[in-house]
This record gives C-alpha cells, structure tokens and sequence, in this order.
C-alpha cells in the first residue's frame, strides 16, 4: 500500500457571540483537567473546553462543519493558548485548506511558517490499498508522531476517519485498529478531534467510534421552515458536567459561534438610574421618572396603535440626552422610518447624522435566528449603544419555531441585560384578545398595552401599563394622541356614559363645560343678588343709623333743656329758701 502524507486544512474558523460566563461558573470540583477551543459558547456548554490528552469525535453529515470545528480548534489553540497543532486530512489538500480558511480572515500561511500548526495532507486511494490480516496504521501513528514532535504539538485533528478506512470492509480488522488509534492518541497525551461521517443508524459509519471516544459532539444540518438551522449536541463526556441541549451554532464570516440555550446564570446588576420615555405624561404614569436604566420594555398592541411611534420619541428622547440608539427594524426601511416620523414632528434624521442612532434593517426570513442573534450581538459589540430597539420582535416567528424564538429573545435580554443596555421591544399582534399572551411578556420589566378603543364609529388609541417591576405605576388607561406635535397622552372620559374618547370624549367635554358655563353663570348672577342685598341692606342700615343719629340728636337736645329746666327750679328753690331763712334770722333778733 502507498501512502503519501501532506498537509491538509479544510473551510473556515469562528467567533461566537452568547451570554457573557462567569469564569468560576466554569469551576467543577475534581473535573477532568480540559482544553479551551476558544470558542466561548462551546466552552460555556462544555464548562471549560474539551478534555485534555484525549479524543474528542465530531460527527456530522456532509456540510454540517466538522473540519471548520477542527480547524478552528488548532487555530485558536496557537493564537490564544500557546498550543501548537497538526491537522491530518484525508479529503482536502493544504492549498485548498489555506484557500477556505483565508476566506475567514485566518492567517494559516503564517502560523504554517512559524511552525505553530502543521498540515499534513494523507492521499488515499481505496484502489491502491490491499487488504491483509497483518495490516495496521503503524505507519499512519509514525506520520503523526514526527508531525508533533516537529512542533511539538499539543493538538491533533484528524479529518475524516472514513477516507482512512474506506477501502476496508473488515469488521474485525477496523475496529482493532480504531481501539488502537485512540489509545495511541491518549497515551501520548495529545487532545484530539477526530471528524467522522453520520451513519444510518449509528453516530457514525463504522458505529465504533462514540464508544471509544471521550466526548463525542453531534453536528446537524437542517432545513425547517425554509430556513437553514444548524444544531450541535454533546451526546457525551466521560468524567465531565456538560450541557445536554440541541444549541443553534452557525458558519458566518466571523468563524464558529455556538448559541447556548439559556445564560450561565441570573447574576447581572440591577441599576436604579431611571430614563425618560420621551413622552412626559407616560413619564407621569412610572412615578414621573420613567423607565428602569438597563431594564426590558415590551410595547405591544395591533397594527396601526403606535408602537413604532412609541419607539421613535424613546430613541429621539434618548439621543437628544446624548445616548446612542441601535435599531433594528425588521419591517420598514429606515428612510421609511424617518419619513414616517416626521409626520408626528420626530426628526430622526440628524440623530442618524450624527452618529447618536444606528438602523440595521432585515428581513427575518432571510436566515435562521441563530444568524440574526449573531448579527445583533455584532452590531451591538461594534455600535455600544446605550439602547436597543427591535420592532417587532415577534417576526422571528414563523410557522412553529416558537419555542427558538423565545429561546434566541431570552438570550438577547439577558446579553443586555449584563452589558446594561436598555432593551426596547415592539410586539404585533393580531387581535385584542391576543393582546395579552405572547412569548416574550414573562422576560419583560416594564409592559405597555396599546390598545384600540372604538366609540360612535370612531378608532381611537388607548395606552396602560400592565406591569412594571420594581416601581408603582399607574393603572389608568388614558388616550393616546398622535399629532403633528408629537405624542400626547390625555385622560380618558369615564362618566355615566362609559368611557369615551376622541370625538365623543371632546362632545362630552364640550357639553359638561357647557353645563359649567351655566352654573358658573348662575353662581355669578346669585353672587350679583346677594351683593345687592347686601348693598341694599348696608344702606337701610346707614338710613336707620342716621335717623337714629338725628333722634339721638334731638333727645340730647332735649334732655339738655329738661336738665337746664330741673336747674333753675332748683336754683329758684334755693334761692326762696335762703331768703325766708334770712327774713326769719331778722325777726328773731327784732324780738
């Protein structure tokens, strides 16, 4: 049998966008000791890479991404970790490897020429193998050994098993040397990927090697709802915790990006700093503070309630405070967007000018939701905006992918919620009664209803906030206004009649002030009446009290003469007495 060995590397290498992890989140007691891939939402479900000096099995069908796993392994392991790695392959020659990588923006060349990884490209041709009982891979494990030692490597990928053994149809003989090329690999103490082909009804074709292995990693390649989905599942890990969900991963241009489920854990801060809304009577309704910095928002209602509106004033608002806005619109184009608003006086233009807001407009049909969660959390790393709005969210649902959809909104509110983001989401739906129930309302802070309220063959707005945590809001529902002067929020009539609004509340206002009118008129024409008795009483009270002056008067007058009478009697008296007296002193002497 001739055997050639070259160098060989396949497709491309990755970056992955998920939660943040807490490194002691990766800390197990008495775990194996393991290998980072510096993919970090591979490491975040493997709790710390892939176990060291030992074999790990990629399996997957044809164009599910097991060479870009493996590649991307080595590549991280000499750039980030001080690693060095061979990749042996089977299929691909190096030039073809190089080509695939370069494409991901993977300098090989170089880390070929600093010896940091080694290609090595193993022709085989089935029609030059000849089968015998004597035949083993002594030759394929001296290859292999001269590659490390010439590195000295730490990493091996061996890309894909069943060219090695496609001219072999002996049972007996493969799996012996299968055992074998594990062993060999675990007792040199090297970390392995080995890449191997799904079979019908087994991991793999030989349906051997998930026995064998340490960790075996399951790569899918699906199509559901017309939409390509890549899953990855860790069906085992000897000696290892481990997560045991289906995760979204995908190949983009970035690399590798693995999409856990959940986040590590709940442990984001909680900040108290409120922000406005942009509308000062919604303002009013949240204790005249607003929104929770770093909080989530829902706005939901049908179509044509405002929520899009909503959405503009809060990014307007925003920039106008000098934050940064990053919206992503997933039904309108943003010259759309922005003339739109211009209708309700909300110039968003200059903000986009300046650099304070961002759009990103796509279509969600035109990829899976894991390509769509990359390319937010991209934009987001690469923007740092202090806000994020999606309107709506509820267009990544299609057809039954509800429970991803929940899943990739899940991930997305925790991703901001760590970085302190306030997240900004829009929600149509397509009846009142539905208003209520959606797939995102349990992940949400703060949830405001819009609603339409239709009065003598009107449709008005209605706006009231069904939840918000951590502050007390008002339970009103008040109307909800949209002008050319903006956003108002107005109280709603609610009298003997119901709850009125629009024309039927301004008839009801205009007839109650009417009424008003009349009362106050008649108060004013009671107040005249009692201020012209008053006046009329006021000057009979003066008339009695000059006539009573005048009595007074004259009975002064007249006392003083009865008083000047009484005197000159008694003067008179005085005067008759005092003259008999002395006439009476006279006569008594005489005698």
């Amino acid at each position: 049998m001739s055997i050639r060995y070259y160098i060989g590397l396949k497709n491309h290498y990755f970056l992955i966008y998920s939660a943040e992890m807490d490194a002691n989140s990766l800390k197990v007691k008495n775990q194996l000791p393991k290998s980072p891939t510096g993919i970090s939402g591979l490491d975040e479900i493997t709790f710390g890479g892939l176990p060291a000096g030992r074999a790990t099995l990629v399996a997957g069908s044809a164009g599910s991404g097991k060479t870009l796993l493996g590649m991307e392994f080595l590549v991280r392991g000499a750039t980030e970790f001080g690693e060095n790695g061979v990749f042996m392959a089977f299929e691909e020659t190096d030039s073809e490897l190089i080509a695939n990588v370069e494409s991901l923006g993977f300098r090989l060349n170089e880390l070929v020429k600093q010896k940091k990884i080694v290609l090595d490209h193993v022709h085989i041709d089935p029609r030059e193998i000849e089968e015998t009982g004597e035949y083993d891979l002594e030759g394929l494990f001296i290859r292999i050994e001269y590659a490390v030692k010439s590195n000295g490597a730490k990493r091996v990928v061996l890309d894909t098993i069943e060219s090695l053994f496609s001219g072999f149809s002996n049972p007996a003989i493969l799996r012996a040397e299968l055992r074998r090329l594990f062993r060999w690999l675990k007792d040199k103490g090297l970390t392995a990927i080995i890449t191997g082909e799904r079979g019908d009804n087994s991991i793999t074709r030989q349906g051997l090697e998930e026995y064998v292995s340490d960790c075996v990693i399951v790569l899918d390649h699906r199509v559901m709802e017309e939409s390509s989905t890549r899953r990855l599942r860790i069906l085992k890990y000897r000696g290892s915790m481990h997560g045991t969900n289906e995760y979204p991963f995908l190949i983009d241009e970035t690399g590798f990006s693995v999409l856990p489920i959940t986040s590590i854990g709940l442990t984001h801060e909680a900040l108290t700093e409120r922000i406005s809304s942009g509308v000062p009577e919604l303002d009013s309704m949240m204790e005249n503070k607003g929104f929770y910095k770093g909080s989530s928002v829902l706005v939901s209602g049908t179509a044509g309630t405002g929520k899009s509106s909503l959405s503009a004033v809060f990014a307007s608002a925003a920039c106008q405070r000098g934050e940064k806005v990053l919206y992503f619109s997933l039904e309108e184009s943003p010259s759309q967007i922005i003339r739109n608003m211009k209708s309700i006086n909300i110039e968003l233009e200059k903000w986009e000018k300046q650099g304070l807001l961002k759009f990103q407009a796509m279509r969600p049909t035109m990829s899976g939701l894991e390509m769509h969660l990359t390319t937010i959390h991209k934009e987001i790393t690469k923007f740092n905006p202090e806000i994020v709005i999606v309107d709506p969210v509820n267009s990544f649902v299609s057809g039954s992918n509800m429970l991803e959809a929940r899943a990739m909104s899940m991930r997305l509110i925790d991703f901001l919620k760590i970085k302190h983001i306030t997240g900004f989401f829009t929600y149509l739906t397509k009846t009142y009664n539905d208003l209520e129930h959606n797939f995102i309302s349990s992940l949400i802070d703060t949830w405001i209803l819009l609603r339409d309220i239709e009065i003598s063959g009107e449709r008005n707005r209605g706006i009231f906030i069904l939840k918000s945590r951590g502050m007390k809001h008002s339970n009103q529902i008040r109307e909800f206004i949209l002008s050319g002067n903006g956003i108002k929020l107005v109280d709603v009539y609610t009298g003997m009649d119901g709850v009125l609004t629009g024309s039927s509340r301004m008839a009801q206002e205009a007839r109650n002030s009417e009424k008003r009118l009349i009362k106050l008129q008649e108060i004013e024409h009671m107040k005249k009446g009692i201020e012209s008795k008053r006046k009329a009483l006021i000057s009979r009270i003066e008339a009695m009290k000059a006539e009573f002056e005048a009595e007074e008067e004259e009975m002064h007058k007249a006392i003083s003469v009865e008083k000047e009478k009484i005197e000159r009697i008694e003067a008179e008296k005085r005067n008759m007495a005092e003259s008999r007296g002395e006439k009476t002193k006279k006569t008594l002497k005489s005698k």
